[in-house]
């Protein structure tokens, strides 16, 4: 069977070569309109959430991390919350639904944190992460 198609390649170059040429026109064709993105994020819309505060990681935890984990809750499309805290510093990453808008999910979180900040020790210093995806941690 092999030797069958290596015969009539040989045989018949002028075929074998046009088809290969167009096989070329066609692949070039379709990359100038195929868009391709080489690396696709598949992340979930998150913001982070950094808080700093000179205190121990119980104190941070219980004034500061759970009551802005508790008013992310409440926020609309938000799908998980999740806090971290060490000495000094809090990191709450709010996960939105998928296809949710960043700009949209930054304007809430910075609605509902509005709403918080009051509520918060003197001396805790939060502020909103940058706007970017999960996958910029990469």
């Amino acid at each position: 069977m092999i030797d069958r198609i290596v015969d009539f390649c040989a045989n018949n170059r002028f075929i074998v070569f046009t088809l290969v040429a167009a096989a070329c026109v066609a692949g070039w064709w379709s990359m100038q309109r195929v868009p391709l993105d080489a690396i696709p994020d598949l992340s979930d819309t998150q913001v982070i959430i950094y808080s700093r505060w000179d205190r121990s990681p119980d104190i941070i935890e219980d004034q500061v991390t759970y009551p802005i984990v508790t008013a992310m809750l409440g926020a609309p499309k938000v799908k998980a919350v999740r806090g971290l805290t060490d000495f000094g510093y809090s990191y709450i990453y709010v996960i939105f639904e998928d296809g949710t808008d960043i700009y949209w999910a930054r304007s809430r979180t910075l609605e509902y944190l509005s709403g918080v900040l009051p509520r918060l020790p003197e001396g805790v210093r939060t502020e909103l992460g940058p706007d970017a995806t999960g996958l910029g941690w990469i």
